[in-house]
């Protein structure tokens, strides 16, 4: 079986519907690196290599498919994309530097989990949810 995940790369893209705006939260408040040229399609570099997250027009996918868009009102609770920083530290180093930059955190501040998580949600300008959290304490 060839898609049986040890040798297959995974991404997520999201739709976006002001490409403008999402590019600026994840390039200038996010971090990552981009080589975006104002179009349809963004591509961001992360640890995990190339094409493991990236942004699409909406406007165009949905005339890709033929269907039309229904968007979710506020949040959108229908998927998320984790990040996973190395230590429960890093979350919260990472919380505060957010925290001056006006993103908006559904869930509030980070929390620690008797599972083993310590996590917070930010919500980007179009409402999908972030998790940034750790399973190390150290």
């Amino acid at each position: 079986m060839i898609l049986n995940g040890r040798d297959v790369k995974i991404g997520a893209c999201l739709y976006a519907g002001d490409m403008d705006s999402m590019v600026r939260f994840y390039r200038d408040i996010l971090g990552f690196h981009t080589e975006w040229d104002g179009g349809d399609f963004a591509e961001f570099e992360t640890a995990s290599g190339a094409l493991s997250l990236w942004l699409y027009s909406r406007k165009q996918f949905v005339k890709a498919i033929g269907e039309s868009y229904v968007p979710p009102k506020g949040i959108n609770q229908t998927f998320e994309v984790a990040l996973w920083l190395p230590s429960f530290a890093d979350v919260d180093k990472e919380y505060e530097r957010l925290s001056t930059l006006g993103v908006r955190f559904p869930a509030g501040e980070p929390i620690t989990y008797d599972f083993g998580i310590r996590n917070f949600y930010v919500a980007d300008p179009e409402g999908n949810l972030l998790e940034i959290g750790s399973m190390s304490e150290t």
